[in-house]
């Protein structure tokens, strides 16, 4: 089992959880996008995360994705989220999911928390729920959590929990974010791994300011991997024009409430999933926009023609 650490990089796909039309697990299009993830080139997969409805599952199904993208996986990491409103869950998950080999477990802040005190002494606390030596992702999300957590803070974080490897950095603006904590190494704090969410957006910037790569559930993974591969070569140039070919896409995701059904309609038009039902409360795209979705990625796919 290769758990998560500080030299960790690459790309961790969301997984998205798929349902049938009566909001029923799919598992035989998990199974197919656990497949898709590593054949298009993703380092690792993170289940039970935002994008993959965690909220609407109880605690035995998370633990059956989990179990069954874990044996899917073969050996290639696997990040669970265990994101929950109280502490017993967050332990009970992490102790579940580390017995079934998980790499790690992440963890996002409640939408409780309102100083800076209080972030600081609930992260002391989910890492000790979740485990002596766990490996700790902080999601730091706040247009969804609600919670802002200040450099300085989460550099006292990262200072007091040696267990917390990775940032999962989708704070926005946050690009100065990424850089202050790279300089926060440099003043001897310890290094830790930065992988990017939100949907990809800046991801070629963020990786310039420092990130290791990222952590998304945009469902071509290829540009995740390509990007992420140029640019830790130090050709931004290249990683910025394959991303370019996507961002109408990237972009597209970003309309609030609309982006896992985008992505969902993404991945059924691939073949990955069979569905693109979410679980209620929770809605497809509409005719009109699954033709701009469509448009988008004709005029996507033809760009990358012209790149080669």
């Amino acid at each position: 089992m290769t758990l998560l650490s500080s030299d960790t990089k690459g790309v961790f796909a969301i997984s998205v959880t798929p349902f049938d039309d009566q909001g029923a697990i799919d598992f035989d299009s998990l199974d197919r996008a656990t497949d898709f993830y590593l054949e298009k080139g993703s380092t690792g997969i993170t289940v039970l995360g935002m994008m993959g409805e965690a909220p609407k599952m109880v605690q035995s199904e998370a633990v059956t994705i989990a179990e069954r993208v874990i044996k899917r996986a073969n050996g290639a990491p696997i990040v669970v989220g265990v994101s929950a409103p109280g502490l017993a869950a967050v332990a009970e998950l992490s102790k579940k999911a580390m017995d079934l080999g998980a790499a790690g477990v992440m963890i996002a802040p409640p939408g409780n928390l309102k100083t800076n005190e209080q972030i600081i002494a609930y992260y002391g606390n989910a890492c000790e729920a979740a485990g002596a030596g766990v490996p700790v992702v902080l999601q730091d999300f706040p247009h969804t959590t609600g919670v802002n957590i200040s450099t300085d803070t989460l550099n006292t974080i990262l200072a007091q929990n040696e267990q917390i490897v990775m940032l999962k950095h989708e704070d926005w603006p946050g690009l100065e974010k990424v850089t202050a904590v790279r300089e926060a190494e440099k003043g001897g704090r310890r290094p830790i791994s930065i992988l990017c969410g939100n949907g990809a957006l800046f991801l070629p910037e963020a990786m310039a300011r420092g990130a290791n790569g990222a952590m998304t559930g945009f469902a071509y993974i290829e540009m995740l991997r390509d990007v992420v591969a140029y640019a830790e070569k130090g050709d931004i140039d290249r990683a910025q024009d394959i991303y370019d070919a996507y961002l109408p896409l990237v972009c597209y995701e970003q309309q609030p409430g609309l982006g896992l059904a985008v992505r969902k309609y993404v991945l059924q038009k691939r073949g990955v999933i069979a569905s693109e039902a979410m679980r209620k409360p929770g809605k497809g795209l509409t005719a009109a926009a699954k033709a701009e979705v469509d448009r988008i990625i004709a005029r996507q796919e033809k760009r990358l023609k012209e790149l080669g």
